[in-house]
């Protein structure tokens, strides 16, 4: 009997190890496959087998895509589950591009902070972004938080827009009376970081506003009720 358990255990360390070495060896076969094919590429930053389909999910300049096996074709666009309707292509890029909160530069943002400012938010956003403005007003029922606002000019207008916020005697007074009450802020001149912020939105790969960074690195495209936004900054003793 001792032998047998030992033969065993002998033969399921065998199957692990053969399947890890299989999944390797998938990895390296997808990644030869592509440079092959796709000799301008950049750079294959990530190859991951997924548990659905027997798809390769592959990080390609900043790009989450899927593959087969063989790395013989590339498929763009989003994988959901049906049953739960789960958006698991988008679950995926919040942990693949999540944000070391603590290294972003937080002196090129609009700093409001709300009663004890003790949980912490950033976000892209641009003046004339309709979902913006919507997520101020969700914003404006959290309290006991710090808000880092990343002015983010991508919509026709906006860069004169935010500079004027920017300019501002009080930037969080007027940002908040152009979102909230609708009311422009003083036209005004200075010197800005907006193309600091447009080349870190860059980075993060932030295609649009609102875009949503947490402390726990996660991003967030797009505006979240006030409900999530609470449920997502956590409580802080």
């Amino acid at each position: 009997m001792k032998n047998l358990t030992s033969l065993v255990l002998l033969s399921n360390c065998l199957i692990l190890l053969c399947g890890l070495c299989t999944a390797q060896a998938g990895e390296n076969e997808i990644r030869q496959s592509l440079q092959l094919k796709l000799p301008n590429i950049a750079k294959i930053e990530h190859i991951n087998k997924t548990p659905y389909a027997g798809l390769y999910e592959v990080v390609i300049d900043d790009q989450l895509l899927y593959t087969d096996p063989q790395g013989l074709y590339l498929f763009d666009g989003t994988m959901i589950e049906v049953k739960n309707r789960r958006d698991l292509t988008e679950e995926r890029r919040r942990v693949l591009f999540a944000v070391d909160f603590n290294k972003l530069p937080l002196e090129l943002a609009v700093k409001k902070v709300k009663g004890n400012g003790k949980r912490k938010m950033a976000y892209f956003t641009d003046p004339n972004c309709g979902y913006c403005k919507k997520l101020e007003k969700e914003l404006s029922k959290v309290d006991n938080v710090t808000l880092y606002l990343f002015l983010y000019p991508i919509f026709q207008g906006s860069d004169e827009i935010v500079r004027n916020v920017y300019c501002a005697k009080d930037q969080v007074h007027a940002w908040d009376d152009l979102m909230l009450k609708g009311i422009a802020p003083a036209v005004a001149t200075c010197k800005t970081p907006s193309d600091n912020v447009l080349a870190l939105g860059k980075k993060l790969r932030v295609n649009g506003t609102p875009n949503l960074v947490f402390v726990d690195g996660m991003q967030v495209p797009g505006y979240l009720p006030s409900e999530e936004l609470e449920k997502h900054l956590g409580d802080v003793k």
